[in-house]
């Protein structure tokens, strides 16, 4: 089907267009932009340059994509954002490209970016991730799929959020946080496994125990993080989700939240 693209539009002349996108008044697609199919551009969107978008996503009044990075070391290199399949961008998010040209800032599909959601430079957004309003990423973080942020969350550079977390608003985060995992508070602190949440995906109860007993090991016997690792290795069998858990521990550059 054809685009219906309204008379006040801008699009530049390099833009590669699918078909069937509804590109609302006043937007503007600059330089280099790659946009899918079936995707709705409310009004006065931005989608600024060198920035690949899938099909199927909505951005509302003046949501920006694209946008160079708030990094005083960038210099004006070739640097994109990739955008996946199905995502709602509400109201003023800003998504800004990377700033580096070893690496894009990425978002995955089927998430929600809730009103005035910043995300910076070289961020990594997976599937199913869920912003809520006025959520604040500085640059290099990466959200696994299926994690769930509260409203007026910060969250520092190169922190890394494991999947399956609940992380209530209001936030201050300077560490990795754990995967299935749920916490709150400025300093952040965990307040045990996100089982609600768990439950809800279809995470069977011998699942849950397992991370459970992970979790004790780390967070409820008075060990730290070298200790906890030390008896987690006598572990014989760990099971897949066990050893996710494990992994994203051994892994932490930034150490985790306690």
């Amino acid at each position: 089907m054809a685009n219906y693209i309204h008379p006040s539009a801008i699009i530049d002349a390099s833009v590669k267009l699918g078909d069937n996108n509804h590109i609302g008044p006043h937007c503007i697609i600059g330089e280099d932009v790659v946009l899918g199919n079936n995707n709705h551009l409310m009004s006065g969107v931005l989608i600024y340059q060198h920035t690949r978008i899938g099909d199927n996503n909505t951005f509302h009044h003046c949501a920006s994509a694209g946008t160079d990075p708030q990094d005083l070391k960038y210099n004006g290199e070739l640097t994109y954002l990739n955008i996946g399949d199905k995502n709602t961008f509400r109201e003023f998010v800003t998504l800004n490209r990377s700033a580096t040209v070893d690496e894009d800032s990425s978002i995955g599909s089927n998430c929600l970016l809730m009103a005035y959601v910043h995300l910076a430079h070289n961020c990594h957004l997976g599937n199913n991730v869920i912003l809520a309003n006025a959520v604040n990423l500085a640059g290099h973080i990466t959200i696994e799929d299926n994690a769930s942020i509260g409203g007026m969350v910060a969250i520092h550079q190169f922190v890394k959020i494991g999947r399956y977390t609940f992380i209530g608003g209001k936030s201050g985060i300077k560490k990795d946080v754990p995967p299935f995992t749920r916490g709150e508070g400025f300093p952040y602190t965990l307040h045990g496994l996100n089982t609600v949440g768990l439950q809800r995906k279809g995470f069977s109860p011998d699942d849950i125990k397992a991370i459970k007993e992970i979790y004790r090991i780390f967070y409820r016997k008075g060990l730290n993080t070298a200790q906890a690792m030390a008896e987690i290795d006598l572990i014989a069998s760990p099971t897949i989700l066990q050893q996710e858990f494990i992994d994203f521990v051994r892994n932490s550059e930034r150490g985790i939240c306690r």
